[in-house]
């Protein structure tokens, strides 16, 4: 009797543990409404993965419902606030290209932007994204020379440009260090940046964790350790022209 008691019990409990997966498996073919609360709900509740499904049932489901802008723009505003920038960049970049007119792609350029700088706490381990985001800053000023958000962009395009000649100059005194004078003759002239007072710029510092690893950006710990040899040049290195002066004087 005992064991027909505990194999009832059991079987109670698998019945409830499958109802449950088999009621999360039913979510679909659901109106669009449905899925834009569900969206709505997790975001509010701050659990985005579950948000992010929902978003993909309604656009899976009603491609062409007019709750997709606006969820589209919940989304990305979502991850922006939650400091997850490449995915607020993707439904930045979502919304422009599908479903923002005039007026609003101009606000949604800005935040993705604005979404691209927020994702540059340390300059100095992305220069590609450096390089992009002033891209799409000049292009913005040029788009929209009388938009509300020219100072802010320009404040950042600013920033930018400061961050990638500090990360260049950081990368001359390196080849400097290493008796590499081509090389630190090369990049003294990629990007130069005439109106930056060097003397009067006080250069970021790295926390002494990081700064252990990564040195002040003049000089590291580890500096002895790196051979003066090819191999440690990149594989993206530019190769030199006769165009480049090599005098060392």
């Amino acid at each position: 009797m005992k064991i027909k008691t505990i194999f009832s019990f059991f079987t109670l409990l698998s019945f409830i543990l499958f109802s449950g997966c088999s009621k999360e498996l039913e979510e679909y073919n659901k109106p669009a409404i449905y899925w834009y609360s569900k969206m709505i709900q997790s975001a509010s509740q701050n659990n985005l993965e579950k948000a992010d499904d929902y978003y993909s049932s309604l656009q899976g489901e009603h491609i062409g419902s007019p709750l997709l802008p606006e969820a589209t723009m919940i989304m990305a505003i979502a991850h922006m606030e939650n400091e997850e920038y490449l995915l607020a960049q993707y439904f930045f970049d979502e919304y422009i290209k599908r479903y923002a007119n005039s007026n609003e792609k101009e606000f949604a350029e800005f935040m993705k932007i604005k979404a691209k700088y927020m994702s540059l706490p340390n300059p100095r381990r992305d220069q590609v994204l450096i390089n992009t985001t002033i891209k799409e800053g000049e292009k913005f000023k040029y788009s929209y020379p009388y938009s509300d958000y020219f100072s802010p962009v320009d404040s950042m395009l600013t920033n930018l440009y400061l961050a990638d000649a500090s990360l260049n100059k950081t990368i001359t005194d390196l080849y400097q260090r290493l008796d590499k004078p081509r090389a630190s003759k090369y990049y003294q002239h990629v990007n130069p940046q005439p109106w930056i007072r060097w003397q009067e710029i006080d250069r970021a510092t790295a926390p002494w964790y990081r700064a252990w690893f990564e040195g002040d950006g003049s000089e590291s710990w580890y500096g002895f350790l790196v051979p003066d040899t090819q191999s440690v040049v990149s594989r993206n290195s530019v190769k030199f022209d006769n165009n480049i002066s090599t005098n060392t004087k």
